[in-house]
């Protein structure tokens, strides 16, 4: 894929939540996507027609993060009320709400069979849930971290996390093993490469890294955007080719795998909002308990930042949504 072939094009703006999007995710194929945000509404569009399909409506706080099974049947959620919720598509219902995290809970992903939820908390912890059981207790707790869990991934064998603390964790479930990289600066937020041979980490002193998933190697870093006090999402292209990340300052960014150079930047979300000091705090989505998420800048004017990215599985096509409210869909 060549520079010229990316998503650059808006074709699409989804309008319905009421504040800030902090999530969102295409879904397995590509079709549908999920977003969640301050509102506490997840909202399942069409984004190639944008249409909104459904709204689901039962968390009590801020919807942080929102994954969806592969037969696009459950959803799984969590947020600033600190549980995680486990949803039927077609109804709406709530299956079960699992309940253990003693802080608001960032991350949430299903593992390849959907059998089991894993999910990311302030309270340095990761979780699994046996989505199967009737019980509301995790089957496993993890809570090896010295901060906030920010991001998790899953492969067939493996949960790998990113931490305020400054690493990269990845627990090995059949041996039962824990493997530690140390990046030395706060991580926000993790994923996998498409191939499953990288682990790139978005860390708060503007650098994307991308990692070795086997052996930690660093391999190559990537610069140019502004993180230092929120946590946004990154992620590769489908193709691998190019690496995609969020700005404080409302730009999106790409760069080329290899040589890290930036070959497209534009801004994505545009102008400022005027907020008070306590939505202002509110947006943020940090916490006091972690430092370095909490260092953001105290101030009247809010920058209309990209707080998620989601990259079609199979096109050149990509969501982003900011504080504005508002979703982008992106083509070639």
């Amino acid at each position: 894929m060549s520079a010229e072939d990316l998503p650059k094009k808006e074709a699409n703006v989804l309008k319905g939540h009421e504040g800030a999007v902090l999530v969102a995710r295409f879904n397995g194929d590509g079709n549908y996507c999920l977003t969640g945000g301050k509102d506490r509404t997840i909202r399942l569009w069409n984004p190639h027609r944008g249409i909104h399909i459904k709204t689901y409506k039962s968390h009590g706080r801020e919807v942080r993060d929102v994954h969806v099974t592969t037969d696009n049947s459950k959803i799984c959620s969590c947020g600033g009320d600190r549980q995680v919720f486990y949803w039927d598509v077609s109804t709406g219902r709530v299956i079960r709400k699992f309940r253990g995290h003693d802080s608001e809970v960032n991350a949430v992903k299903f593992n390849e069979y959907a059998s089991v939820v894993v999910s990311a908390g302030y309270d340095r912890s990761l979780r699994a849930w046996d989505c199967r059981s009737h019980s509301t207790e995790p089957i496993q707790i993890i809570d090896t971290f010295l901060d906030s869990v920010m991001s998790v991934c899953l492969t067939k064998t493996e949960i790998i996390a990113g931490s305020v603390d400054g690493s990269v964790r990845t627990f090995d479930i059949r041996m039962g093993r824990e493997l530690s990289d140390d990046l030395g600066q706060p991580v926000n937020c993790i994923s996998l490469s498409n191939d499953g041979n990288c682990v790139l980490a978005s860390c708060l002193d503007s650098t994307l890294r991308l990692l070795d998933r086997t052996t930690g190697e660093l391999l190559q870093e990537y610069k140019g955007h502004t993180c230092k006090s929120f946590k946004m999402d990154c992620c590769l292209t489908y193709t691998d080719a190019h690496i995609v990340g969020g700005s404080e300052d409302g730009h999106l960014f790409f760069w080329d795998l290899v040589d890290a150079s930036v070959v497209s930047s534009f801004r994505a979300h545009s102008s400022v909002v005027r907020l008070s000091f306590l939505s202002y705090n509110s947006v943020c989505n940090t916490r006091e308990g972690s430092a370095a998420l909490g260092d953001a800048k105290k101030g009247p004017n809010l920058i209309l930042r990209v707080t998620s990215v989601s990259y079609h599985p199979k096109e050149s096509c990509m969501i982003t949504a900011s504080v504005d409210g508002s979703v982008r869909v992106w083509k070639a």
